[in-house]
């Protein structure tokens, strides 16, 4: 169960979902340039969505990439991932990058948040 706390500074209302996938080292890059033209758009034209945050990290010949999304509700999850929020969605074209397919993504609710305080100072806006 999430719940929503209202707090007096770094006020958020807002459930973070993580995804994790693996690529082998050598199509990281291609995998990388998929995300940006595709998932990205997708993610963002969800109402709902609130931002992402994409990782990546090399260890020897594999590629981790952790997706991290922020958003107001499940219902607004519900939207970009179907009935069942738990279960990852995937693209037709991660069959060409993925070693596997991770079945569930976690969901954690945000309690307190200041990054967004730091990002949007005008120093990271150039």
């Amino acid at each position: 169960m999430v719940l929503h706390l209202s707090l007096k500074k770094g006020d958020c209302e807002m459930i973070v979902r993580m995804w994790h996938g693996r690529t082998p080292k050598e199509k990281a890059g291609a995998y990388t340039e998929f995300l940006k033209s595709k998932a990205i758009p997708d993610y963002q034209s969800v109402e709902g969505n609130l931002g992402l945050t994409f990782l990546k990290r090399d260890e020897e010949e594999i590629t981790h990439f952790l997706l991290i999304t922020y958003w107001n509700s499940f219902e607004s999850i519900k939207k970009f991932a179907g009935s069942d929020p738990e279960v990852a969605k995937y693209y037709e074209e991660d069959e060409e990058f993925l070693l596997e397919k991770e079945l569930n993504v976690i969901h954690y609710e945000v309690f307190f948040d200041t990054a967004r305080d730091y990002l949007s100072l005008s120093d990271f806006n150039t």
